[in-house]
């Protein structure tokens, strides 16, 4: 099987093109073992880049812990590039179909190859019910709760996947690797969730990490700067476009009044093309 590394500020993962070569079989089982940093490619998980019938290509997305999961911001921007550079689709616009809708995204050329993708990453979903969340209200904006033995405030937002922002004075390890993983898996997400802690350096500017559920800390998480975006803004401790430091790099992000939509600009880079065994 031929795949590519790809990564897109530090989010990595391996893509399988399903327009050149079949899809390969058991997914779950073939995420986990590719994604394995010891004995694997090594990655946050698989992607496959396969044909639509409603888009110019479909994203279809394994945690490295074999779960399928509906969206990945920055795997999107990697599908784009990926389409682009290897004249799957040639057009500057295109669509990608996702589990969580078809999502618009406008390329950045250099040189004949992508450098930059804007993805409209759609409306959040605001519903507790829909996040899923049973955290009490049917809006969980900074709301207080307990876990490990200490006292947070959450603020849930979906953005085709589930995510707990949490704002902190400093996000550190203690909170993301002792707290993420708790949090993941409680009880009152039913079906987990993406936790980011984050530290507000100005009204323009944050400093995110992620503890992304099935995949442990990831270096970015472009679904959670896009709900750290509106997090900010809903509980009035940020400006609605803002610039996300991420331990992989920066993204920008933009929740705009006029269509509710959140835009987000980033990177994509391809790293390496190798064969895996079957």
């Amino acid at each position: 099987m031929r795949f590519t590394k790809m990564q897109g500020a530090g989010n990595d993962y391996v893509y399988v093109d399903c327009f050149a070569q079949d899809a390969p079989s058991n997914l779950p089982d073939l995420a986990r073992k590719i994604s394995d940093r010891n004995y694997g490619v090594g990655s946050d998980g698989l992607i496959l880049i396969r044909p639509s019938h409603v888009a110019d290509a479909r994203m279809q997305m394994f945690n490295a812990d074999g779960s399928e999961s509906a969206m990945c911001g920055n795997g999107l921007r990697c599908v784009a590039k990926y389409a682009y550079d290897h004249h799957i689709c040639r057009r500057e616009r295109m669509r990608i179909e996702t589990r969580a809708g078809v999502l618009a995204v406008s390329l950045e050329i250099t040189g004949g190859l992508v450098r930059l993708v804007t993805v409209n990453m759609g409306e959040p979903i605001l519903d507790a019910a829909r996040i899923p969340t049973t955290l009490p209200g049917e809006r969980v904006v900074d709301r207080e709760f307990e876990i490990g033995g200490q006292t947070l405030r959450a603020t849930c937002v979906s953005m085709g996947n589930p995510h707990c922002v949490i704002f902190v004075p400093q996000a550190t390890d203690a909170l993301v690797l002792g707290l993420g993983p708790l949090i993941e898996t409680d009880e009152r997400f039913p079906q987990r969730t993406n936790v980011e802690f984050v530290e507000v350096l100005s009204r323009g500017e944050l400093r995110q990490r992620t503890w992304e559920r099935g995949s442990g800390e990831t270096l970015a998480c472009g679904t959670g700067a896009s709900a750290v975006c509106v997090a900010g803004a809903l509980t009035g401790r940020t400006d609605r476009r803002v610039l996300i430091r991420l331990r992989g790099g920066e993204l920008e992000l933009d929740w705009r009044e006029d269509d509710n939509h959140v835009y987000k600009s980033g990177p994509a880079v391809e790293v390496f093309q190798g064969d895996w065994p079957d």
